[in-house]
């Protein structure tokens, strides 16, 4: 089994681009320690540290939907659901390496992931 770095995602409700295109799926990659060290440099971050997650993502998101260069431009247009999303995305799959969702049934208490399927996949 090859290591993966790469995961797609679903945005909750989508990026509208400027032509009023809709993107939705799109890639994240595993993040490396210049993507959470170097943004720390940029002086948009160093004025407002909220905007750490704006640089950090648009660094390690490869595509969404139609677009392969998502700048931080495009992570400032989401939506605040998308971007809630992508945070919570982003520290699941750099904490554990993995899209999965763990779970416990309440009833057995039996253990298991649930694969990461984007609203309306399955």
């Amino acid at each position: 089994m090859a290591f993966q770095t790469e995961f797609e995602f679903t945005l909750p409700k989508g990026y509208v681009d400027g032509e009023g295109n809709l993107h939705k799926h799109g890639v994240m990659r595993l993040a490396t320690a210049a993507d959470e060290i170097l943004p720390q440099k940029d002086p948009r971050v160093q004025q407002n540290p909220a905007y750490l997650v704006v640089i950090l993502l648009s660094r390690v998101i490869n595509r969404l939907g139609e677009l392969s260069n998502v700048t931080p431009k495009t992570i400032e247009g989401l939506f605040s659901a998308d971007l809630a999303f992508l945070q919570e995305f982003y520290e699941r799959i750099n904490g554990n390496g993995s899209a999965a969702i763990k779970a416990v049934c309440p009833k057995c208490e039996h253990r298991f992931e649930i694969e990461s399927a984007g609203p309306g996949e399955s």
